[in-house]
This record gives C-alpha cells, sequence and structure tokens, in this order.
C-alpha cells in the first residue's frame, strides 16, 4: 500500500519556499522515513564511490564525523513556509482527497472535498485544523494545500444580478480574478515539472549511475528492483516538459494551452504503471540493504555529491507514484478556472478524463499484482499439481464452478472442478471422501481454443443427448471437449465468462500487462512458505508500516482506516478473486 500524500505548492506565497524541495511536489509523506537497526559491517570502503569530482574520502569523513543519522527527518521547507504563515496570522486552506472516517473525538473527520483552515502542521504526520465548529487532529496525507490561498470560499467568478459574471475584480492588466487563478495553476503546472526532471536526473545520474560502477555492492537485479524503470520515466518527461514549455505563454499565463499536452503523452504515462507495482519491492529491499553500514554510507555519500536536500533514497523515490497521482488533480483545478470559451477547454477537459483513465489502468494493475499472491497459494493448496505454475501464463482468475465434462470415446461423464484464467482452464477432482481437498486432473490452453454453444439434444459428435451443453474446439488439433451445466443460467455464466477471458487477454495486450519473473518467484516463494507451515499465518504489512509509521506520543494512535493507494481515485472497485472463489467447498475449511 502506498499512499498518494500529494498537496499542492503555492505558487504566491510559498514560492520561495517550494524551492527548497527537490520536486515542487510538495508531499508531506515522501519524506517520511524508516529508522532500522544498523548493523556494523566493519570499517567503510572509501572506495564506495568513484568518480571524476575526486572529494569522496573527504566526504564520507564529513559524513561520519557530522553524527548524520539514517532515518532522520530532514528538508521540510514547505512545511515551515507553512507554519509561518500561520504563525504571521495568515489562513491556510487544505483540500481533503479522501474521506476521513473517525470516531475519536481527538481527530477531525471530513469528507473528500471538504476545506480546512490547518492551524497547526508542525508535525508532518497529523496535522491540526478546523471545519466550522469542530477542530482536531487529521492525517496530512489525506489532503492537499490549495493552489489559490488567496481565493475566498465562495467559487469564483462572483454573480451578480442577470446571472453575469462579475468582473469588477481584476487583477493586473485586465485579467480577470479568474484568469488570475488560472495563471497560479498553470504557474504551478510548469514549476513543478521543472522540479521533478531535476529530481530524476538527480536520481538517474547522482544514484543510479554511482550505482553501477559497484558491481562488487549491486547486482543489475538489485538495481532493477530497488529503481524500477525510473530512468524510462525520466526520459518520458524531459520530452513532455518540452512540450510544456512550447505550449506556455510567458506574458500572460492564463492564455497558455497546455491541455494538448497531457492528452499527447497520456499512453507514455502508462509507464508509470509498471512503476507503481515495483515501488513496495524497492523499498523492502532498500529496508534490507540499509541495515548494513556501508549501505547506509554508500547511499548518503551518493546524495550529498548530488548535492540533493537531505531526503533519504527510499523519501526520493516515492515521488514519480505521487507524480502521477498528482495530474487529475492539476488538471481538474485548471479546468475549474478555465472559461468555457476559452481555446483550451476542451482538451483540458479531455486531458483530465485521460489522466483519470491513466491512474484507473494503474490502480487495476496493481489490483492484478495483489491478486497474484492469492493465485499461487490456491495453487499451493492443490494435490498432485503437474507441470508449470498458473502464474506463468495466467494473473487473473476469470470464474470458476463445477460442470460435467464428457470425454471420448467412451463419452464417459465426469464431474470436475473448473477454474478459468486468463489464458488457460484447469481442470481439478473433489477427494472422495474430504470434498475440501483438490486433486489436479488437466489443463487446457484456451488460446487455441474456440467456444461452441451446443443446442439441447443429441449432439453428434458424442452421439449422445445433451442438456446445458458447450464445446471447446481446438483449431489446431481438432480436438473437442463437451461440458455440460446443471442450470441453464449456469451455462450462460461460462459462455459470458469465456467472452471476458478473451476480452482481458486482448487488453493485456493492447496495455502491455505483464508480470515479471521476479514477481512470480516470490508469490510462489510466499505461498510455498505458508502452505509448509500448515496454517494461515497473519497478514504482515512491512510496506504499510513503512509508510504509515507514526511515533508523535501525543498524536492519535490508530492509523486512519483508509485504502491509501489509490492514485487518482480514493474508491476502487473491489476484486471478485475471492467472491469468485469463496464459493468454493475447497475454501470452507
Amino acid at each position: 500500500i502506498a499512499s498518494p500524500v500529494a498537496f499542492d505548492v503555492l505558487p504566491l506565497k510559498l514560492h520561495a519556499f517550494s524551492q527548497s524541495t527537490p520536486t515542487g511536489l510538495d508531499c508531506v509523506g515522501w519524506k517520511r522515513r524508516i529508522s532500522t537497526p544498523v548493523i556494523a559491517d566493519g570499517a567503510l570502503d572509501k572506495t564506495a564511490l568513484t568518480d571524476d569530482v575526486g572529494s569522496e574520502e573527504d566526504l564520507y569523513e564529513d559524513f561520519r564525523s557530522s553524527n548524520h543519522r539514517y532515518g532522520h527527518p530532514g528538508g521540510g521547507g514547505e512545511q515551515l513556509a507553512i507554519n509561518e504563515l500561520i504563525s504571521d496570522g495568515s489562513v491556510v486552506y487544505a483540500e481533503a482527497l479522501w474521506d476521513h472516517v473517525t470516531m475519536d473525538d481527538q481527530e477531525l473527520g471530513f469528507k473528500a472535498g471538504d476545506v480546512i483552515e490547518v492551524m497547526d502542521a508542525t508535525n508532518k504526520e497529523w496535522w491540526w485544523g478546523r471545519i466550522l465548529d469542530s477542530e482536531g487532529w487529521f492525517p496530512a496525507s489525506f489532503v492537499r494545500l490549495r493552489v489559490n490561498q488567496d481565493e475566498p470560499m465562495e467559487d469564483y467568478p462572483l454573480k451578480v444580478e442577470g446571472g453575469k459574471e462579475d468582473d469588477s475584480r481584476r487583477f493586473g492588466m485586465g485579467q480577470t480574478s479568474k484568469d488570475q487563478m488560472r495563471t497560479n495553476v498553470i504557474n504551478e503546472i510548469i514549476s513543478t515539472e521543472r522540479d521533478y526532471i531535476k529530481h530524476l536526473k538527480d536520481i538517474c545520474e547522482g544514484y543510479i549511475k554511482q550505482c553501477r560502477k559497484r558491481a562488487d555492492m549491486f547486482t543489475e537485479e538489485q538495481l532493477k528492483t530497488i529503481f524500477g524503470n525510473i530512468e524510462d520515466i525520466y526520459r518520458c518527461q524531459k520530452k513532455f516538459v518540452k512540450a510544456l514549455e512550447k505550449k506556455f505563454n510567458k506574458d500572460h499565463p492564463h492564455l497558455s494551452e497546455v491541455g494538448s499536452c497531457f492528452l499527447e503523452y497520456q499512453t507514455e504515462f502508462q509507464i508509470y504503471s509498471e512503476y507503481c507495482n515495483n515501488h513496495p519491492n524497492a523499498c523492502m529491499e532498500l529496508s534490507r540493504l540499509t541495515k548494513v553500514n556501508k549501505y547506509v554510507y554508500f547511499f548518503e555519500a551518493c546524495r550529498l555529491l548530488q548535492k540533493m536536500i537531505d531526503i533519504s533514497l527510499d523519501g526520493f523515490l516515492l515521488t514519480p507514484v505521487q507524480k502521477i497521482c498528482k495530474y487529475p488533480l492539476q488538471l481538474a483545478e485548471l479546468l475549474k478556472y478555465t472559461n468555457p470559451q476559452h481555446r483550451d477547454f476542451k482538451d483540458v477537459e479531455a486531458a483530465l478524463n485521460a489522466m483519470k483513465n491513466v491512474a484507473r489502468l494503474i490502480n487495476e494493475r496493481k489490483r492484478r499484482l495483489e491478486n497474484i499472491d492469492k493465485i499461487a497459494q490456491w495453487q499451493s493448496s492443490i494435490e498432485d499439481w503437474e507441470g508449470e505454475d498458473v502464474l506463468v501464463r495466467s494473473s487473473e482468475l476469470i470464474y470458476s464452478g463445477e460442470l460435467a465434462k464428457i470425454s471420448h470415446p467412451q463419452a464417459k461423464s465426469q464431474q470436475r472442478m473448473f477454474f478459468l484464467f486468463d489464458h488457460q482452464l484447469v481442470c481439478c477432482k473433489k477427494d472422495l471422501l474430504r470434498r475440501d481437498i483438490l486433486y489436479y486432473k488437466s489443463r487446457i490452453n484456451m488460446d487455441d481454443m474456440e467456444i461452441l454453444d451446443v443446442e439441447d439434444g443429441k449432439d453428434k459428435d458424442f452421439n449422445i443427448s445433451v442438456k446445458n451443453a458447450f464445446k471447446m474446439h481446438c483449431r489446431d488439433t481438432e480436438e473437442v471437449h463437451l461440458f455440460c451445466a446443471k442450470k441453464p443460467e449456469q451455462k450462460q455464466r461460462w459462455l459470458k465468462a469465456f467472452e471476458n477471458e478473451r476480452r482481458q487477454v486482448q487488453l493485456d495486450q493492447e496495455t502491455g500487462f505483464s508480470i515479471t519473473e521476479v514477481q512470480k518467484k516470490q508469490a510462489m516463494l510466499n505461498a510455498s512458505k505458508q502452505h509448509h507451515a500448515g496454517k494461515p499465518k497473519a497478514v504482515t504489512r512491512p510496506y504499510y508500516d513503512f509508510l504509515m509509521r507514526q511515533k508523535h506520543p501525543s498524536l492519535p494512535t490508530t492509523l486512519p482506516q483508509q485504502q491509501v493507494f489509490m492514485l487518482a481515485e480514493p474508491k476502487r472497485k473491489p476484486s471478485n478473486f475471492w467472491q469468485n472463489i469463496s464459493r468454493l467447498t475447497p475454501f470452507r475449511k
């Protein structure tokens, strides 16, 4: 689980402070660090960095003698700015991204879209705020600061008698207040993109480049796990920011037409899916490595050589996750202050929908990856399994149920349990005495099959009378399989499921969805360990705890009950995996 925890830069009052952050995203959660016990491993290898700068030895000594602690919170320019504004008497507003439901009278409950007055942002995790007459703690990761802090609580533009807009409030050379608000949003989009490019460059040149010089410390597989495809993201974002710059009107930013840029790059932004899915693995690998001193010093030296601010590597690696979820928020803000008559209105509207679709696709892929652990656990429960693992070709359970399978040449009917995955149909047999045990029998390659509906009556191929039947015909071998359901509605569900399976396969091909070999092996390894344990283990959530650890004794001790990897959409359709599978007897142990 990861949290978007994004809130916006304030281009008017906080601009000077936002320059101290590496991305301009100004997100609370990505600054959070993990404190891990460090195992001493002898003297530090001072050849850990080899660079043309030639100052590595001094750098290491300075670092070790300065009492730096890996995992100590640092940076926080934007947080300092918020508190300075509050102490100066300014009113700072934040907008809720998700519902915060709480029964604790010390916490502030709200719904997505509510505007909260931030009264204390001293702590990075929990802020104190007010809505009307209610005050309390609320998770900073659930809100974002409003781009336009000078905007009144009422939406612009103001209305006067007759329903026309009141243009009496103007800013600068004939700009209406709505134009100024649009200028603020445009400036924020441009400035955060520029900062984000610098941030990606720092990661690629400051960390990855140096890690590749140390083959004695990192394998290519480790680097792929830690950094994912962030180099591909860097290349994509460089092209995207150039396109934005071309559309940016420096003299009159509110006239800029940036919507088309998002439409042009919506497909390329899907590469974020791979990164987001890999991010939990990156965090766990980093957590493992930073228990050893030499890796702690190495990563810190990389940061100092690149002159990056005091944030640990896991914090830097969280920003691409937050970036892709911020685009719909920025576009929604931009659309709010774009008049329907503006030349950019239709493109911004289409871009908002496009980026929401990108976020939905990423969420869907995340859900699919969550399912592979369950599929691996299911396979480990099947007795006498033969052949390759299900995950070699499949990642989604489409449908399951009981059917009668009729085989040549005797036209013998056998009652079997069938599990339809993408690309394959797995056949199992129930134990005669213990109906909760399944034995593997066979599987069918769905890529070679054609589904044929069979009318009730005598079947010519098998020379028997059938009811609620359908056939599978292999195009290559001409082999035919006959199946019968108990009821007509069950037959229709299966026919619909076969259509869904083909549709899922086609969609995966179009979007390039795939599961890495590392993810497959890890899922099967986890399932094997759990199976040998004899009983289900308690679910551990190291990645959740890693991101949401609470330390402040005076703050709420319970975590807000909220799904926090909703990139742009806080609510998602729940997985139907267990709805499909929990109906089966083998899972009613």
